[in-house]
């Protein structure tokens, strides 16, 4: 069984309880790794990656057909026939290699995308070889890759199990078909039982699937399906996103939000409130805005993310915080190949590429504590607040929160006393957090007072 935190996670969330203030300076452990490439391109992704191609086997043009007179086919791109994956891999990994360690061993690795699971094995295995050989890897790390239905066979999903990966993320998305068709996904609902078989067989045990919401043409009906034959393949986590239309997607040029054939705002509501009340039910705790785990199967590294700790990212478009800066690496490929060389080239003569620290100012810190922290079920320390941010900013966020807190959409936890609904000192301690489901449905508006009252 996989461990929700190591020893170390667990004494810095510790610290957050404690109300100790979170170090933006402190070692990351965490690496975040984008594959960019895909074999199409899903009508609602604005997300930097590279298209492949998707066609189905083709005759070798070579040879024509074989000895027996059957079609000699080639794979598909992947990670094994491809030049410009095999090149991508280079690159990411001089990047990589050329990352000064902050001196601590990674805990948690997400290899994400696009869709990672173009990558061969031995793709893979030099991937995390670079990263054990430049940071280390910790023995009970956490190694999460994202895989998609019918871009691997059991030889491949197996390799990538026994070069590290204990935790697969597979992108279903819907079980109806007409809706894999309307959002421009390449597999079928047949490739979803086929790939869950597959990753049983190969021996992994922590397995999230990933559904979207808000589909054009979708109905609760077919959110109810979905969730239900998610439930039965028996993951140990489901993360359940509502469409966002983002510019420049097909998607922001044929539809536009709340409007048919999109559901409407009240249908998207009733769907989130659907997957609460049935997935709870079904024994996951609904542990994150958007995410569910059976106890003891959180996501440790997108922990990492709404805890506001450093986190090192590498790869197109990939975005890192370390020493208190967050930075994005180019989203193209060209300008990111580009930068890698520069780096190199800096490197080579002397001179080192990187920023120096960045002291965060308490503004930025503390908007990013509300805007992550709040996503948690288990909310925010008034206490740590307090002693980071003063009693005067904790008093100026509750007063804002009052008029939530009436709805019944905040509440606050771990305080002796009850809450007067007009009081205007929160008590300390205590941890403030958002209702489920209501409090996460409506968490947009709560943080745009936030930020409203902090900018």
């Amino acid at each position: 069984m996989t461990l929700l935190y190591s020893s170390s996670q667990t004494m810095l969330l510790a610290r957050e309880y404690a109300g100790q203030a979170i170090d933006p300076f402190e070692a990351p452990a965490a690496a975040y790794i984008h594959i960019p490439f895909c074999r199409r391109r899903c009508f609602y992704c604005d997300f930097p990656i590279s298209v492949v191609g998707d066609r189905p086997p083709i005759t070798d043009q070579k040879s024509g057909v074989g000895s027996q007179g059957e079609a000699v086919v080639r794979d598909r791109i992947n990670g094994s026939n491809s030049g410009a994956i095999a090149h991508y891999v280079e690159v990411l990994c001089q990047e990589i290699g050329c990352t000064p360690s902050q001196g601590h061993e990674l805990e948690t690795i997400f290899l994400g995308g696009g869709t990672p699971s173009l990558l061969s094995v031995e793709q893979l295995e030099q991937i995390l070889h670079t990263l054990d050989q430049r940071f280390g890897i910790g023995a009970e790390a956490e190694i999460s890759m994202e895989i998609d239905p019918a871009t691997f066979d059991l030889e491949q999903v197996r390799g990538y199990r026994l070069a590290g990966v204990n935790r697969v993320s597979l992108g279903v998305q819907a079980f109806q078909p007409e809706l894999l068709a309307a959002c421009g996904r390449s597999h079928t609902v047949e490739d979803i039982a086929r790939a869950i078989e597959l990753i049983h067989q190969a021996g992994f045990q922590n397995i999230s699937l990933d559904l979207i919401s808000g589909l054009p043409h979708q109905t609760l009906d077919h959110w109810q399906e979905s969730l239900e034959r998610a439930i039965a393949l028996f993951p140990t986590h489901l993360s359940c996103y509502d469409l966002t239309i983002e510019a420049g997607t097909p998607f922001s040029r044929q539809y536009k939000p709340g409007v048919t054939p999109l559901p409407s705002d009240e249908t998207a509501a009733d769907m989130y409130r659907l997957a609460q009340k049935t997935l709870t039910a079904a024994g996951f705790d609904h542990y994150e805005i958007s995410n569910y785990a059976r106890p003891g199967y959180q996501c440790r590294h997108n922990r990492v993310y709404w805890e506001n700790r450093p986190f090192y990212g590498f790869g197109m478009g990939a975005t890192s915080y370390v020493r208190g800066d967050r930075f994005a690496r180019p989203r193209k490929t060209r300008e990111y190949y580009a930068w890698v060389e520069e780096m190199q080239a800096a490197l080579d003569s002397g001179i080192s590429p990187f920023t120096s620290p960045v002291t965060p100012s308490s503004h930025d810190l503390l908007l990013d504590r509300l805007m992550l922290g709040l996503r948690l079920a288990e909310g925010l320390s008034l206490f740590a607040l307090s002693q980071t941010f003063g009693q005067e900013t904790v008093e100026r966020i509750w007063k804002r929160l009052q008029p939530y807190h009436q709805k019944g959409w905040v509440e606050v936890q771990g305080n002796p006393g009850a809450i007067a609904p007009d009081e205007t000192i929160p008590p300390v301690p205590g941890r403030i957090k958002l209702t489920d489901p209501e409090g996460f449905l409506f968490s947009n508006v709560i943080l745009s007072t936030l930020f409203e009252e902090f900018s």
